[in-house]
């Protein structure tokens, strides 16, 4: 055996990591410090408020202010476009702020009622240079819902904003940016949603934006209303015609529909509207697209039931469009391309004319201006010499009288 000792475990001591320690958390130290950031940098950061605001409030809290922010400057365009042009910069080099902006101006468009007249006319300036700048990610449809809040409207404050917004954005942009912001934003069809109650009528809006220097908001209305009606027309005296209803009853449907001090405005695209969409996809025959059909109902009736006798069944419809000398010079234009593009109702022309002058759709002035220099190019010395007849016809009872 060995005289050697054995070798003994020795007793080790194995370092442990100590556990971190959390410290109390404090807020308001936190905030003090952030804004202790924004006092340093005056002039190279962008805030809204200039500091910490109550919880649930956009009142101040305590402690200083950051002397450079949007609700505290002019409400000019020139003191609040630099803080836009400023975000614009820092979303360039980190786009994913896109959504911190959302949500603040979101939230500040929910507490409308909380701010001043002119903090509110600050907001809507600093809203309308941000979407005029076109800031890339900045979704109108959710930074806009707020203003959609019954309470808002009702206390009239959504109006004058979106007025100042209206005016502001058009400043740089056109009506067509701005109808295409509106879309985006699923406004297009709500203006009067921007009215209070006791106003939200057609005349209010049209009276507000007009003194408010708008009026080609109104004209976009106007025309967005008169879509509508035309609409709701066209579907009705479809779905008469189709039915195969009195001519009576189709004729007080369309006076009905066809009423307003801005009817003639519009007449010519209602007269060329219905007859395409309306009633001669009813009563067509053989006509199986547009193109076919670029005229008035008695041309391509006559294949059915004979030219005169259309033209006499529906003078009545005619006469409820046919108003002025205009729109029946637009009528002749819409007989004299339908017989150029279909050769077999060419010979057909001069006696459509003469059966509309005999119901009293066309007045004897009308035709005498399309014969001498109205005529459509398309076809124009043909149809020209088809009708010197009846005109000379015309000429001669003229002088006779």
């Amino acid at each position: 055996m060995s005289s050697k000792e054995k070798p003994t475990l020795g007793v080790t001591r194995i370092k442990t990591r100590k556990r971190n320690i959390a410290a109390p958390l404090d807020p308001a130290a936190f905030a003090d410090a952030v804004v202790q950031i924004y006092l340093e940098n005056a002039g190279d950061l962008v805030v809204f408020t200039g500091g910490r605001t109550q919880p649930g409030t956009i009142k101040s809290d305590e402690g200083e202010r950051h002397p450079y922010s949007v609700l505290d400057c002019q409400p000019k365009r020139e003191t609040i476009l630099p803080s836009v042009l400023y975000i614009q910069k820092i979303l360039r080099r980190r786009p994913f702020l896109i959504k911190n902006l959302e949500n603040v101006m979101r939230k500040f468009l929910q507490s409308l009622e909380l701010f001043e007249e002119n903090e509110r006319q600050k907001l809507a300036l600093f809203t309308a240079l941000t979407f005029s700048q076109k800031l890339s990610g900045l979704p109108p449809e959710t930074v806009f819902q707020p203003l959609f809040k019954d309470n808002l409207v009702a206390k009239g404050l959504v109006l004058p904003f979106i007025t100042i917004f209206f005016r502001e954005y058009l400043v740089d942009n056109s009506l067509d940016d701005l109808i295409a912001l509106l879309k985006r934003g699923k406004m297009e069809d709500n203006l009067l949603d921007f009215f209070p109650p006791g106003r939200h009528n057609d005349e209010c809006l049209s009276e507000h934006f007009k003194r408010e220097g708008l009026p080609a908001l109104v004209q976009y209305h106007e025309k967005k209303i008169f879509e509508v009606k035309l609409k709701e027309m066209k579907t009705a005296l479809t779905t008469q015609i189709a039915e195969e209803t009195d001519v009576s009853e189709v004729i007080e449907t369309a006076k009905h529909h066809w009423s307003g001090k801005n009817q003639q405005q519009n007449a010519n695209v209602a007269l060329r509207q219905f007859f395409y969409e309306a009633y001669l996809p009813q009563v067509g025959g053989t006509c199986n697209n547009r193109d076919e059909i670029d005229s008035p109902e008695f041309v391509t009736l006559q294949t059915n039931m004979g030219m005169e006798k259309g033209v006499k069944t529906w003078a009545g419809l005619l006469n409820v469009f046919c108003t002025s000398g205009k729109l029946e010079l637009e009528l002749m234009y819409k007989v004299q391309i339908q017989c150029y593009e279909d050769t077999k109702l060419m010979k057909l022309f001069p006696e459509i004319i003469r059966s509309l002058y005999e119901q009293d759709v066309l007045a004897e002035d009308s035709i005498l201006h399309w014969f001498r220099k109205g005529a459509n190019p398309k076809g124009m010395q043909t149809f020209v010499k088809a009708l010197e007849s009846f005109v000379n016809w015309l000429e001669e009872a003229e002088e006779e009288e």
